[in-house]
C-alpha cells in the first residue's frame, strides 16, 4: 500500500500560486510549504470559510433550506489517518455522489465489459439530466457502447435496475450495504429529502421510462426510479465521503476499517469514469485543473480521489451554474495541490540521461 509522499518543502522554495479561471469562477492553485495534511485543510478551511458565492440547488425543495454555511473538509489517507476541519459531522443528501457507488456495485457484479457496453463511460456532452441524450444515444442501443456514462442521471438509473435481487428490498439492501461499507458506519436515508424528491421527480420518470422503452433498463423502470431517488437521499457527512472516497483511493479498501468494499481490479475503471463525467458539465476543466478523479452532488458534497494517497471530501451547499459546490471546488483544488495530489503532475526519474535536441 502506497503512502502519501513527504509534505516537506525546502524554505528556500517559494511558493508559486497560479490563478486560473474556471466555469465564471476563480481557483487559486499553490504548492505552498506546509507540514503536513493538516496543515493544508486548516489553510484551506480558514482560507474560503467566508466565501459568499453560489447558491443551494432549489430545483429539489428541501435542499434551498440546507444552510449555506455548512462548511466541512475531511482528507482520509490510504493508510487510515483523517484530517478535518469545520463541520464533519452534519449530515447532507448524498445526491448525485452515490452514482459511483451504485456503478461500482454493477461493475463488481456483472464486470466491466457488461457495464461498458449496457451503460456506456463516454461523456454525454449534455446535462446531468438531459433526455435529448436519452434520444440521441437510442440508435446504437443493442450495437455497441452508448455515448453515456453511469454519473448522468439516465445511466444512474440503468445502473440501479441492473443491482441483482429479487425484490426492491432485497435491491437496496445490496445498495445501502456497499455504500455503509465504504463510509465504515451504518448510513440511513434521510427521509424529508426522499419524500421531496419523489414528489418532484417527474423528469426521472420520464428518463426512467424512456430507457425501458429503448431496452437500456430491462424491467420494471418505476422501481429503479424510485431505488435511485432513495439512494440519493442518503445522508452523509463530510467524514462519510472522505472514507468512501479514501476507500476507492485504497484500491477499494476501506483503510480505516480494512474492509475491502470493492473489487481491487475494478477501481481503475470506476475512478476514469469519475475523471471524465464526474463534476456534470465542467468535469474537463476539473480534470485538466486538479488531475482529480471526482464527483459531486447538488446537496452540496464533492468527493475527490489521489490514487494511492487519499481521498477527500468538502461539504458546502451553494453552487456553481454547473451544480458543484464553490467552497468544495476551490478548497480540494488548494489541498490537492499543497499535497502533490494530482496523478499527472510528476517528476523527472532521477538519473535518467538528459538528451539535448529540438522539439
Amino acid at each position: 500500500m502506497m503512502k502519501i509522499r513527504s509534505f516537506r518543502r525546502l524554505a528556500w522554495l517559494v511558493s508559486i500560486a497560479t490563478v486560473m479561471l474556471i466555469g465564471g469562477f476563480t481557483l487559486v492553485a499553490q504548492r505552498s510549504t506546509v507540514s503536513g495534511p493538516q496543515s493544508a485543510v486548516n489553510n484551506a478551511f480558514n482560507q474560503f470559510k467566508t466565501l459568499e458565492e453560489g447558491k443551494n440547488a432549489d430545483y429539489i425543495p428541501v435542499l434551498a433550506k440546507a444552510d449555506p454555511n455548512l462548511f466541512g473538509i475531511a482528507l482520509v489517507t490510504a493508510d487510515g489517518k483523517v484530517y478535518t476541519a469545520g463541520d464533519v459531522k452534519t449530515e447532507v443528501s448524498i445526491q448525485s455522489i452515490s452514482k459511483v457507488f451504485t456503478m461500482a456495485e454493477v461493475i463488481d457484479f456483472k464486470g466491466t465489459a457488461t457495464t461498458e457496453k449496457r451503460i456506456g463511460v463516454d461523456a454525454t456532452g449534455a446535462k446531468f439530466n438531459s433526455i435529448i441524450a436519452v434520444e440521441a444515444v437510442r440508435v446504437v442501443g443493442g450495437t455497441g457502447a452508448p455515448e453515456m456514462n453511469a454519473l448522468v442521471n439516465p445511466g444512474a438509473i440503468t445502473a440501479t435496475s441492473m443491482v441483482q435481487g429479487t425484490t426492491a428490498d432485497d435491491i437496496w439492501g445490496k445498495i445501502i450495504r456497499l455504500y455503509s461499507d465504504a463510509a465504515g458506519r451504518q448510513l440511513s436515508v434521510l427521509q424529508d429529502v426522499y419524500k421531496s424528491e419523489s414528489d418532484t421527480n417527474q423528469r426521472n420518470q420520464a428518463i426512467g421510462a424512456l430507457m425501458y422503452a429503448y431496452g437500456y433498463i430491462k424491467s420494471n423502470w418505476p422501481q429503479a426510479v424510485d431505488l435511485y431517488t432513495r439512494q440519493c437521499a442518503i445522508g452523509v457527512n463530510a467524514k462519510d465521503l472522505a472514507t468512501m472516497a479514501a476507500t476507492l483511493a485504497n484500491a477499494g479498501r476501506n483503510p480505516i476499517t480494512g474492509k475491502q468494499v470493492i473489487k481491487q481490479t475494478n477501481v481503475p475503471d470506476i475512478l476514469a469514469v469519475m475523471a471524465t463525467a464526474g463534476l456534470y458539465d465542467d468535469s474537463g476543466k476539473w480534470l485538466y485543473h486538479t488531475g482529480l478523479p471526482a464527483k459531486s452532488g447538488v446537496g452540496g458534497g464533492i468527493i475527490a480521489v489521489s490514487p494511492g494517497k487519499f481521498g477527500i471530501a468538502v461539504i458546502s451547499p451553494p453552487l456553481d451554474d454547473a451544480g458543484n459546490s464553490v467552497r468544495a471546488q476551490r478548497s480540494i483544488t488548494m489541498i490537492s495541490n499543497a499535497l502533490g495530489g494530482n496523478p499527472y503532475d510528476v517528476q523527472p526519474v532521477e538519473g535518467a540521461t538528459a538528451t539535448s535536441g529540438k522539439r
